[in-house]
């Protein structure tokens, strides 16, 4: 099979500010397409503001932890359909909902579109990535919504560093000190942090600007967090 990278692309890159990113998934459909045809893709849609949305209301009535979870899954479902559709693809037989159902697909496929597979508990759709680039071998890209892996929480330190490279370990250690709780807004969490430690995925994490996600692809010198050794 060819080089697959897996690409957990969070719902704040999707949905913002009460509407679709066209223009940004636009860009980010244009750099796929031109790699399609040399790598295989997996796109991993996380749930973002909408899921924590459904999860906040669960909370407010005192739902328990799997059905905040569950509501979360559905969002990350929805949002791989739709990413299906803008890249044009009529995705009959659906997203999938498991890794013998996405290696169909992937077998058949170069772009494989999914949200996270079956339910397991204190996982998000890093951790869906994360076991998807363990099944196939594959690296795992991380965009998310901050430039990469910081010293502090940059939307509210701005004195914050940016931490260029890390250990698979060390960063297993940083994720772990933070008590799990669904729609979790960290840049990866803790059960992903432990598979990439134990299979020594080569990872990256990148924020918004596109040209990064490009220089990963071409193996060139990129802003954000190497994580490998």
């Amino acid at each position: 099979m060819k080089k697959v990278f897996v690409i957990s692309l969070g719902g704040s890159q999707i949905f913002i500010d009460n509407k679709i990113n066209v223009s940004y998934l636009k860009k980010f459909k244009s750099i796929i397409k031109r790699y399609f045809f040399k790598y295989k893709f997996v796109i991993v849609t996380g749930g973002g503001s909408v899921a924590r949305t459904y999860i906040n209301g669960l909370k407010s009535i005192d739902a328990n932890v799997k059905l905040q979870n569950f509501a979360g899954i559905s969002v990350t479902r929805t949002n791989a359909r739709f990413i299906s559709y803008f890249f044009g693809e009529d995705c009959l037989e659906g997203v999938p909902h498991t890794m013998s159902n996405l290696k169909k697909m992937l077998n058949k496929k170069n772009i494989v579109f999914t949200g996270a597979l079956e339910y397991h508990p204190n996982q998000t759709s890093d951790s869906t990535a994360a076991q998807i680039a363990r099944e196939f071998n594959g690296e795992f890209i991380n965009i998310t919504n901050v430039d990469g892996l910081f010293s502090s929480n940059p939307l509210k330190n701005k004195n914050a560093k940016l931490i260029k490279e890390v250990s698979w370990r060390e960063l297993y250690k940083i994720a772990s000190k933070i008590a799990f709780h669904p729609g979790q807004h960290f840049v990866l969490d803790q059960v992903a942090s432990k598979i990439i430690l134990d299979e020594k995925i080569k990872t990256y994490i990148i924020g918004n600007d596109l040209r990064n996600l490009v220089k990963v692809i071409e193996g060139k010198k990129f802003r954000g967090t190497l994580i490998e050794g």
